[in-house]
């Protein structure tokens, strides 16, 4: 008597391909997924990155300013005072704050004095030029620098007496990987201490 052998229960072709097809898809949204998780974890981290430097140079400019001795001359994104760049500085520099030509980076020109005004002179050959933020962002509506009298109102540029400025707002800014506006930061720098020598 014959016996029929009983076929072993298996997967066919179409249901194998069906199989990996839907493999593909889960590995291939997966991969998407975490592709993308990893580029915005990256900015994030640039955004954080680029803050914290923004954040350090600001308090930079708000020291030098904070103990400069005279001001020569201000606008809205431009500002010249003798100031101490370097706490190790015997005299004062000419520091010269101001935006590239392209408007995207804040500059500063140092030039060191002989002496503390009215008595030195500029020694031009040693200016320096430093880059403060390399990518700077113009928010719509703020100013690099404004400036406030002693009842904490804004001053109406030109100001005719530099004495009147009590206090500067410094206001940073960069661009942001997820806010059209940027990131900016305000430092409010109080003149009222202002010396002609440490």
């Amino acid at each position: 008597m014959l016996h029929r052998k009983a076929s072993l229960p298996g997967f066919t072709l179409v249901e194998l391909l069906i199989v990996i097809l839907l493999i593909g898809v889960i590995f291939g949204s997966f991969g998407s997924f975490f592709t993308n998780y990893l580029i915005l974890y990256s900015k994030y981290q640039q955004d954080g990155s680029n803050f914290t430097e923004m954040a350090n140079q600001s308090q930079r400019v708000a020291d030098v300013l904070r103990g400069l001795t005279d001001m020569v001359s201000e606008t809205n994104s431009d500002l010249v005072v003798y100031a101490y760049f370097s706490p190790v500085d015997t005299y004062v520099s000419q520091v010269h704050y101001y935006l590239s030509s392209s408007g995207k980076a804040l500059m500063a020109d140092v030039t060191p004095m002989t002496a503390n005004p009215p008595i030195g002179t500029l020694i031009t050959t040693s200016k320096k030029t430093y880059t403060i933020i390399s990518n700077y962002y113009q928010v719509s509506g703020t100013n690099l620098f404004t400036y406030y009298d002693a009842t904490g109102t804004a001053m109406s540029l030109p100001i005719s007496n530099e004495h009147s400025i009590i206090q500067i707002q410094v206001t940073l800014a960069e661009p942001d990987s997820h806010n059209k506006n940027g990131q900016s930061l305000n430092v409010m720098v109080s003149l009222r201490n202002r010396k002609t020598n440490l």
